[in-house]
Parts: C-alpha cells; structure tokens; sequence
C-alpha cells in the first residue's frame, strides 16, 4: 500500500544518495559511452557517421515520445515500477547491443534504449524525490545532480578500458551487469512506499474546485516556463558539439582547445556544490533569476572579446557554472511556479519540445557557420534566444505569484505552499 503524502516527509538522505548512485551509472554507461562505441561500432557494422549518430537522435526522439506518460504513471504512484522496470529495461537493451549485426538491430536497440531512458534519468527521479519531500526537494535534485556531473568523469575512462581490455562487445555485457546488479536492487529497494497522490481541496470538504492537470497545461506560468526550458535546452545543446571549434576560432592553443572543454564538466559540478552548500543561505527565487542569466553573460562576454583567448576563458567559466547550476532551475521550476502533485506530467509534457531542441540545436548552429564570420551569426542568435529564455522565467515568476495572491480563486493557485 502506498504511503500518502504528507507536508511532514522526511528528508532521506540515504535514499536519495542510492538514486544519485542509479544516475551515475545510467548516465555515463548509457549517454556518454555511445560516443565511446561508435568508431568500433562503425567499422564491425560499415556504418557512415551519419549513420551511427542517428542511432543517438531516434534514443532522444524516444525518450522525448515517453517522456509524458512515464510522468503520468509517476504521477499516479508507479515510481518503483517505473524505474525498476526502465533499468532492467537498459540492462537487457546493453546486453542485446552487444549481438548487433546490422543497422536495423543498431536501430532498434537505441530506439528501446531511449524508451528506458525516459523512465530513468533525471525527469522522472526528479519528479520521485519532488513527491517525497515536498519540502527538501530541491535539496535533493542537488544531490542528485551533484552526483550525476560526475558521470563523464567516472564512465568515459571506465567504458573506454572496458572496451579496450574487453571488446566493445564484451564491455556492454560488464555495463549491462552494473544495471542488473546496482539499479534495478536499487531501485526496488528505494523506492518502495511511493506516496499516493494528493486528495483535491475539495475532497477534503473545502468547497474548492481542484486545479487539473488540463488547467496547468493551459496556465501562463507553465507555458512560459515551457520556453525558459526548451529555449535553455536548445542552447546547452548546440554549444557543447561546437565547443572546440568555437575556442579554436578565438586564438586559444591547441592545448587549451582540449582541456577547456574537458573542464566543464567539473565547472558544472563546482555550481551545484555551491548551490548545495549555500542552499539554505539564499532566496530561492532570486538564485532562479540570477541562475539563467550567467549563459546569456558568458555569450555576451565572448562576443565583446573579439575572439581575444581570454575572453573565450570567461565565457567558459560563466557557461560552465550557468550550465551546471540550471539543471536545477529547469528541474524545480515547474514544482514551484506551477504544480509539484503534477509535477512529473508537467514535466513529462516538455519531454518531445525539448527533444526537438536538443536534436535540431547543434545543427542550427553548424548552419550560421560560415568561413567569413565563423560563430559571430549564430552567437547573436543564441545570445538573443537567451535573453528571451531569462525574460520568460521572470514573467513565469511574476505570473504564479499573481496567481498565488488570489486566494478566492484557488483553481488557478499553483501548489508551491
């Protein structure tokens, strides 16, 4: 029987280091090693690059598809379910990769690999620990995030010796047996007890008309969040497969072209520490206004520079805290300015929009290139999509708020308190 929730749930703080665990492995043995498989994979197949990259593309377009209803079966109290269910799911797809021998089996493997996905990476443990903890939820998505930066820098070394020392083949075997052996016992250990959902005001005698998921859907605070989230989206998605040519192009050494982009990762990770050390210091919706700002400034930065190296080491430094911190902005903005009962399909419903962004972002970009002006065109683009990004959140802000102060009309009072 599930437990109901209650204002008074109790932060764990073991259980939420276990699912920072689950988002370790599962983001670096699946999401980060594909880059790692691809070269043996094209050869042993006779696969284009194109070709293999789209592999990835159909994952993301999957994960996209799920993403909503993976949220509403979170919704309705199916988290041990869920998640269990999509890490065996990814064991049995890593275990399946490892006896592909045309396209069509590549093809098919990433497409389920996707599906897995959507049931186990950040959305849906995101939306678990924002239903158990209503209070320390964002206490918790630090943790897990903090935890989950560290993927790249555990799994590209660990899958590249597998791969080296074992075959990719025989690697995706030791991967698959992380999955079978860490998170789905994990998993299925904690996350039993999920929280039934929340009665209606009405239902428990109050005479108010409950807020559905339709009217969430449909509200001003959702919809402009919607464009905080994708637009941001599509920006941390086109830079990183730029990145290098980017930093080449403002004088920097091959030395630094090489290490600076290696770095973001633990820039990224330094932003959620600060944010998880001072978490309790500061004014929460003041950190998601300020937050957001630091891409459109690193951008800004790098276009004042004029491609002087060291205006390319500021834009890094500002991209690379901005980015690692505004994983925490887009995964609590919908449970604080829109709904935290509906949180995961609200969540789940941006789930395609985002995927779009992040599949049609890098190309964008790679088409403003041109020899003559390099990255100037697309950097003015991405700095304006950036702004317009920062005024939605705020005007997010000010709507909820507005709706907050309308006490009589509580169908429209998002759920923050």
């Amino acid at each position: 029987m599930r437990a109901a929730a209650s204002p008074t749930t109790r932060y764990d703080q073991r259980r939420v280091g276990w699912l920072s665990v689950t988002q370790l492995i599962t983001w670096g043995s699946v999401f980060y090693t594909f880059a790692l498989l691809m070269e043996p994979v094209e050869r042993e197949l006779g696969l284009t690059r194109a070709q293999s990259s789209l592999a990835f593309s159909l994952a993301l377009l999957a994960e996209g598809l799920l993403a909503y209803p993976v949220g509403r079966w979170i919704d309705r109290g199916h988290e041990r379910a869920v998640m269990t269910g999509g890490s065996l799911v990814v064991a049995l797809c890593l275990l399946a990769h490892s006896f592909v021998t045309s396209i069509t089996q590549f093809y098919a493997v990433w497409l389920v690999l996707g599906a897995a996905l959507s049931a186990t990476l950040y959305s849906p443990v995101f939306a678990v620990v924002t239903r158990r903890y209503p209070h320390d939820f964002r206490r918790a998505i630090i943790t897990l995030t903090f935890l989950g930066g560290l993927a790249s820098t555990v799994f590209i070394p660990l899958s590249a010796w597998l791969i080296h020392a074992l075959g990719w083949r025989h690697a995706l075997w030791a991967l698959a047996a992380i999955h079978l052996l860490v998170c789905v016992p994990v998993h299925a250990r904690w996350l039993r007890g999920a929280p039934a959902r929340a009665l209606p005001a009405a239902a428990h005698g109050s005479g108010a008309a409950p807020a559905g998921l339709a009217h969430h859907l449909r509200s001003a605070p959702f919809l402009l969040l919607g464009v905080f989230v994708i637009i941001m989206m599509a920006i941390t998605a086109a830079l990183p497969a730029h990145m290098v040519s980017l930093l080449r192009e403002n004088g920097l050494s091959e030395l630094w072209v090489v290490a600076i982009p290696a770095s973001i990762g633990i820039i990224q990770v330094l932003g959620r520490l600060l944010l998880y050390v001072f978490e309790s210091r500061y004014d929460v919706h003041l950190a998601n206004r300020l937050i957001p700002c630091l891409i459109p400034l690193g951008l800004a930065a790098l276009l004042a520079g004029g491609g002087h190296g060291m205006a390319a080491l500021v834009f890094v430094v500002l991209y690379g805290l901005g980015n690692g911190m505004l994983t925490i902005v887009k995964g609590t903005a919908i449970a604080l300015y829109v709904s935290r009962e509906h949180v995961a399909s609200l969540n789940g419903a941006l789930g395609l929009p985002q995927a779009a962004a992040r599949a049609a972002a890098p190309l964008a970009l790679g088409l403003l290139w041109s020899p003559a002006a390099g990255y100037t065109v697309g950097l003015w683009w991405l700095l304006g999509a950036s702004v317009v990004a920062v005024a939605a959140l705020l005007l997010a802000q000010r709507s909820s708020s507005r709706a907050r102060a309308q006490p009589a009309d509580s169908s429209s009072t998002p759920d923050e308190k």
